[in-house]
């Protein structure tokens, strides 16, 4: 945000943890109510017209700000399975906009509005050979981009590293691993690719974190396989980018297998259970898909169909009218 030259207001608050533990009293009792506190002091100096939730412990407390100043609210639920902060927030809502038309049933259906999820419009202007130059990636062979989000996914980095020599006889990965000390899995990896035989190991790409470079990486793919959070499930779906999903277990409301299930019903990816999740599987699933191009096209194709490309748009008018009927 500073970076974008927009002034940014930190506020400490609290999560609720879904197992007893006794930092939830703490936080129930303390930090979550010191938040809302702090909420209130940042919203009477800020005096904004409209207040814009996006669901979350962080957002929770300035919400509940906003509606004792009795400044407008309006919340956004990225996932298919609304999340206990907007359902709480919902009450004091003016509008409740939601990605996926599914989610509308959670909210009272006079507020609800489904404007998608924004993306990001440089993510839309990547250039494949951008990325062939920047990773040294070889044009005639398929390019596979593994992403666990941006501290990475330790089942996934091990299923890939041990399924290495098979992934890479028949494409090219680019691996975003993450950076963790406390799993060590960029350095395992790196040992693993050390072992390959030369030209294996030029076929694959270790990076703890992709930035800027991303929209190249999505120019480039063939596949994407990840896990289904909001983010990149939305972006796999406004860029038509066939997914082999493995979604992260025991989220609340199990909401990244939702998010992967309903792409897949929409025949726009392939889902692959994390208990299910072993390097034989994984290469046969990863085969499969590159073996049939034709399939991987109509997959991103599907998968675009459940993309709403001007939702920036659709949110920036909700605020607006927002604001005005004030």
């Amino acid at each position: 945000m500073p970076q974008s030259g927009i002034p940014y207001v930190a506020i400490s608050t609290g999560k609720l943890r879904r197992h007893w533990t006794w930092q939830n009293v703490a936080d129930l009792l303390v930090n979550v109510p010191a938040g809302a506190v702090g909420a209130v002091r940042a919203l009477r100096a800020l005096r904004p017209r409209v207040v814009f939730g996006t669901g979350g412990f962080v957002a929770l407390p300035v919400v509940l700000g906003a509606a004792l100043l009795r400044v407008p609210i309006v919340l956004h639920e990225q996932t298919s399975v609304p999340g206990l902060a907007n359902r709480i927030g919902a009450r004091f809502a003016r509008r409740i906009a939601v990605t996926f038309p599914g989610s509308a049933g959670s909210f009272p259906t006079s507020r609800v509005t489904v404007t998608g999820n924004p993306l990001r419009p440089e993510l839309r202007a990547g250039s494949r050979s951008s990325a062939i130059a920047r990773f040294q990636l070889d044009p005639s062979l398929p390019l596979v981009y593994v992403t666990g989000g941006a501290l990475g996914a330790q089942r996934i980095n091990r299923v890939v590293g041990d399924a290495l020599v098979p992934l890479l006889e028949h494409a090219q990965l680019i691996h975003q691993c993450g950076e963790n000390p406390a799993t060590g899995d960029r350095s395992w990896l790196e040992e693993r690719r050390a072992a390959l035989p030369p030209a294996l190991a030029r076929r694959y790409t270790i990076v703890p974190y992709v930035g800027a470079e991303l929209a190249e990486i999505y120019a480039a793919a063939a596949l994407v396989v990840a896990r289904a959070g909001a983010g990149t499930v939305n972006e796999c779906c406004q860029l038509g980018m066939p997914a082999l999903y493995v979604p992260l277990p025991d989220t609340r409301g199990d909401e990244q297998t939702a998010n992967a299930r309903l792409v897949e019903r929409a025949a726009g990816a392939v889902v692959l259970p994390q208990p299910m999740l072993t390097p034989e599987r994984l290469v046969r699933g990863v085969q499969a898909l590159l073996a049939d191009p034709a399939r991987l096209k109509q997959m991103g194709e599907q998968a675009r169909t459940l993309a709403i490309p001007d939702a920036a748009e659709r949110l920036v008018a909700l605020l607006t009218e927002s604001w005005r009927a004030a």
